[in-house]
């Protein structure tokens, strides 16, 4: 089986297309058919329906956005606090999703980002049971990777700090508070 992608395929110039109006806009989401989902595993099995519900966030209302979201992090944060191997692909997308206006449920995904990069669950196993270390599939190597995927675009938090919405400021400051650790 595949290890996750820790590139950051959402870090690349976004696409740009013209709207009826003739404003340029920015497609989200571009980068997502360069991860090999189906390779991977989320908290269900195979990862492949994470594009779907990254895209059900990205352009959903705010119902079905909010119940993406919570679809996603039962598959890659399990418990708020359980990581998997597709978590660290998917924090890219993240970050993205957070950061553009339209997404309703902005402060969740910066929340979600908080918990992944807290996330120690299989580090703090692994201390105690060192043969975790020994699988061939390696949960305390995801855990690196996912909270890494998270530091890796701290450089958007001050953006995200000053945005108008209270809760999204709020989570963002938290996220940095966890981040500062």
């Amino acid at each position: 089986m595949r290890s996750a992608s820790t590139e950051q395929p959402s870090s690349e110039r976004p696409v740009r297309h013209t709207s009826p109006t003739g404003m340029a806009r920015t497609t989200p989401l571009t980068s997502l058919s360069r991860v090999p989902w189906r390779d991977i595993q989320d908290s269900t099995g195979s990862a492949a329906a994470i594009p779907l519900l990254l895209n059900g966030i990205a352009w959903g209302d705010a119902e079905t956005a909010r119940s993406a979201l919570e679809d996603l992090r039962k598959r890659i944060c399990q418990y708020g606090f359980v990581v998997e191997q597709a978590t660290a692909a998917t924090v890219p997308f993240l970050w993205e999703l957070a950061q553009l206006p339209h997404v309703t449920c902005r402060a969740g995904i910066i929340q979600l980002l908080r918990a992944i990069a807290d996330a120690r669950q299989w580090e703090s196993t692994a201390a105690a049971y060192p043969k975790l270390l020994n699988h061939r599939e390696n949960p305390v190597v995801w855990e690196r990777a996912a909270r890494q995927a998270v530091r890796a675009r701290r450089g958007d938090l001050s953006r995200l700090m000053d945005d108008q919405d209270t809760k999204i400021a709020r989570a963002t400051t938290e996220l940095a508070r966890a981040l500062a650790d």
